[in-house]
């Protein structure tokens, strides 16, 4: 069964009582992001048989726009928005590399 932030047992931060329950929760929300991460990569994969070109795959417009919107929901969360931009800009760097080889290879078409 997969690992599921909300099946766990959250303790808020101001519940904790030690260092170590700091970060067992710390760990527990890591985890839980790497493998949304994960689903992430699947969904950009799955995109890239909706792609007719290489040139497609980087979809500029849709990155410039994806970019604001994380920005304002970094913002709504009270987080750097410019740490967040950093995130998605290497992230999505780097799936775009493994989208445009999964295209490439016919995979994604």
């Amino acid at each position: 069964m997969r690992h599921n932030i909300w099946m766990d047992h959250i303790k808020r931060p101001e519940d904790c009582a030690s260092l170590e329950e700091i970060r067992a929760e710390i760990d527990r929300i890591d985890r839980s992001i790497i493998e949304m991460i994960g689903q992430r990569k699947g969904y950009v994969m799955a995109a890239a048989m909706f792609k007719s070109s290489r040139e497609d795959v980087a979809a500029p417009e849709r990155f410039a726009a994806m970019l604001q919107a994380r920005r304002g929901w970094a913002a709504q969360q009270g987080i750097s928005a410019d740490m967040v931009e950093k995130l998605y800009r290497e992230m999505i760097g780097h799936f775009i590399k493994e989208e445009r080889a999964h295209w490439e290879t016919g995979s994604g078409r």
